[in-house]
Order: C-alpha cells, then sequence, then structure tokens
C-alpha cells in the first residue's frame, strides 16, 4: 500500500496544509480517508479527480468531512455527465449532514451523486483492501480504521481520546497514523483528542512498527507533541506533512 497525506492539520486548515485527507493506493486502486477543509484542492496534486473508487469518512465535524459539498459540485456538474454514484462510507445521517451542510433539500440531497453507505464496528472489502471500523471516544459517532493489504496494516486513529478500542484495533500494525491534537498538560478534555503522550502510550501500548502524528491544529507546537510521543513510544516518531508518501 501506498498511503499520501493530502492534508493533515486539525480543526482547521494552516498556512501550510489543508485539514485531514489520506489517499491510499494498491492495485491501482485509490481509496480516500476523510475530506476536510480545502482538501479536494489538494488532493488533485496526486490523483484526478474521478479516479478515486472510495471514500471513508470517519466523522461528521467539518475538518473532516466539508470538502465532500465542493466534491458534490466537481462530480454533478461534470463536463461529460456526473459519474456513476461514488461509494462513501460514513456515519449514521451522513447524506442528511452532507444536505445540511449544502443547504439543499435532504432528499435526494446527494444521493444521486454518492452511494452513501452507513459505517458499523466491523470488516468489509474495498477493491484490494480489508476495512475493519472500530468506534472511538469522540464527541460524535466517529470511527478509527485499520486498512490491510497484501499482508500489511496501517490504522488511522480519526478523532478520538484515550480508548481500549484504538489500542486493539492497532495491535501489530505497521504503521498507525494517531491524532495528536492536544499538549500533555495543557488541556485534559475527556473523550475528545490525545496528546502526543497519549499517542505515544498507545503506539507502544499496541506494538505498531512505526508511528506518524497527524491532525495537529496550527496553534498546537508539533515538535513538543513529537517529543512526547516518542518519549512514550520508545522509537523515532514522525509528523505526517502535505506530500508525504508512506510504502506500508
Amino acid at each position: 500500500m501506498e498511503l499520501t497525506v493530502v492534508g493533515s492539520s486539525g480543526s482547521f486548515p494552516s498556512a501550510d496544509s489543508p485539514c485531514s485527507c489520506y489517499l491510499v493506493e494498491a492495485e491501482g486502486y485509490r481509496l480516500v480517508i476523510d475530506l476536510g477543509n480545502g482538501a479536494l484542492g489538494a488532493l488533485q496534486k496526486y490523483t484526478g479527480l474521478y479516479d478515486v473508487d472510495a471514500i471513508l469518512l470517519s466523522h461528521l465535524h467539518a475538518d473532516h468531512c466539508v470538502d465532500m459539498c465542493a466534491y458534490y459540485v466537481a462530480r454533478n456538474y461534470r463536463v461529460g455527465g456526473c459519474p456513476d454514484p461514488l461509494p462513501v462510507y460514513g456515519p449514521h445521517g451522513t447524506p442528511e449532514r452532507l444536505a445540511r451542510a449544502y443547504d439543499m433539500d435532504e432528499h435526494p440531497g446527494m444521493k444521486e451523486v454518492f452511494d452513501f453507505r452507513t459505517l458499523r464496528n466491523g470488516s468489509f472489502t474495498l477493491g484490494p483492501f480489508t476495512v475493519t471500523a472500530t468506534r472511538v471516544a469522540h464527541p460524535v459517532e466517529a470511527y478509527a480504521f485499520r486498512v490491510e493489504q497484501g499482508g500489511r496494516a496501517f490504522v488511522y486513529s480519526g478523532d478520538t481520546g484515550p480508548c481500549e478500542e484504538l489500542v486493539a484495533l492497532s495491535r501489530g500494525a505497521d504503521l498507525l497514523l494517531s491524532e495528536a491534537a492536544f499538549t500533555d498538560g495543557k488541556e485534559d478534555i475527556p473523550d475528545l483528542h490525545l496528546n502526543g503522550r497519549e499517542a505515544g502510550e498507545h503506539a507502544a501500548r499496541a506494538g505498531v512498527g512505526r508511528l506518524v502524528l497527524t491532525h495537529i491544529p496550527p496553534w498546537t507546537d508539533p515538535e513538543r507533541n513529537r517529543s512526547d510521543a516518542a518519549a512514550a513510544f520508545g522509537h523515532p516518531v514522525e509528523l505526517a506533512l502535505p506530500g508525504d508518501v508512506y510504502s506500508v
């Protein structure tokens, strides 16, 4: 698998990065995970607008899904006609949430452009990938994803506070792409986000091969979070930056 970081900023775009968006490719199949503020423009650096095969939305906060509205326009009004409906996996209520964001009637909403499918805990197949979705600790319905292909696996935490479910999902993964929005000792809000230390602790307990931090807001010091994570993980830790490509 090849994992490309399209956007990694948390909460709102930074001067250098859109919000959460990741492109996963294997055997010619292109899977997009999250499509936050500003991500659709950046995504076009790495794949064509109409070459995406499926989308996973971890949850329905704007910094993870709002560019679906722009993608609706790009697909619905394409010169030559709208492509076939694109599979979009999201939490319960995804089509209604996106219709409201675009200020359109909920029915049919965007259902003629996207083939919406409701996420639940469990595994399913997308092209060459086996995807396992697990509910994690966040104020809204939110999922982490384990993506496996060819005997390799990476896990994307989505947005989550500390939780055993993320550790279990990440067990033995080759790479954990973990959010680290908070700073240790600064923010302490239950069931919302991880700080760098907590991301490192989760990675260590799960025995992952590599830890990459993402979803760091512009007001959070990424180097502080990387240092905290490395101390807890016991191995070097990387920061997800737009354009980074990881072979898993």
